[in-house]
């Protein structure tokens, strides 16, 4: 299957969710949540990308993932429930809402088997009373995801490793190099070739792969994750986006879609003129009407 049919084929069965002017977005991806351990990017992160999801929850904002949540090729799920207990503690509150929607990337294909999640993120272990405890029960995971208007125009979200061959198709192999030969090289500063986000070669034949099946298929909005590049279009430019991911190595990036715009921002730390650090949102691109993007 070319990778146009594994797109065309993940738009046509994706889950869709409404998009009107009520409707309040914040997109994620990338976040490869690890053990703390020396190959983990996402513990840089935690505590910005917990903050922010604190504001979003407050905000009455849906979360979305686009894939890439949980660093499976690396760690048992134990592991990384271990070390972000309380980032997943937070998630709950929006799954408690209602307001949770994940979709599988690469990196946490094995969620393609609604076995996998339900072993994983159903219940979790209190240590503090020694019982069990609900996390996210039948929590939601999809292949891709569409933000329908009532008109029809849609957004349509995936995490985009269906454009790249090796990840999709041979992900497993893709996973056995990466823990058994990647992740120790890590150590002394060896990039790992199969990801895109290290590889610009890679990078730029999975977003030709993108931008072409977008120009045949009337130039729909899509949004996706996988490469950790950022990016944001002009209107009247092909409309593909990429909301970066939260593995930056000071920041996370995200997109945000409100009042019928969209908006990539990051989360970062600054340090104030009476030298207390904080946390901030801001503003990369936009925001722009998804209007004018139809």
């Amino acid at each position: 299957m070319s990778a146009e049919s594994r797109i065309t084929r993940a738009f046509k069965e994706a889950k869709v969710l409404p998009l009107d002017a009520n409707s309040k977005y914040i997109l994620f991806s990338d976040c490869h949540r690890g053990d703390n351990g020396f190959a983990d990017d996402f513990a840089h992160n935690k505590k910005v990308y917990q903050f922010a999801l604190s504001q979003y929850f407050q905000k009455d904002y849906t979360y979305i993932e686009l894939g890439d949540g949980d660093e499976l090729w690396e760690n048992s799920f134990d592991k990384i429930f271990r070390a972000n207990k309380e980032v997943f503690l937070m998630l709950k509150k929006f799954h408690d809402k209602k307001r949770l929607h994940f979709i599988w990337g690469n990196h946490d294909m094995d969620y393609k088997n609604p076995k996998n999640s339900i072993k994983n993120l159903s219940s979790y272990y209190d240590n503090a009373t020694g019982e069990e405890k609900e996390l996210l029960v039948d929590a939601s995971f999809s292949e891709a995801i569409k933000l329908e208007q009532k008109n029809g125009n849609s957004i349509f979200l995936l995490h985009g490793h269906q454009a790249d061959w090796f990840n999709y198709v041979f992900w497993k192999m893709s996973r056995f190099l990466v823990r058994v030969l990647w992740r120790p090289l890590q150590t002394l500063g060896i990039d790992d070739p199969t990801s895109p986000a290290q590889n610009f070669k890679e990078l730029i034949k999975v977003e030709r792969h993108l931008e072409r099946w977008i120009r045949k298929n009337n130039n729909q909005i899509t949004i996706t994750g996988h490469t950790h590049r950022p990016r944001f279009p002009k209107p009247k430019e092909l409309p593909y986006f990429n909301d970066g991911s939260c593995v930056h190595p000071r920041c996370i990036t995200g997109l945000e879609i409100e009042n019928e715009q969209v908006t990539l921002i990051k989360w970062h730390v600054i340090t104030t003129d009476e030298g207390t650090m904080k946390i901030v949102r801001t503003v990369l691109e936009g925001p722009e009407a998804i209007k004018d993007y139809i």
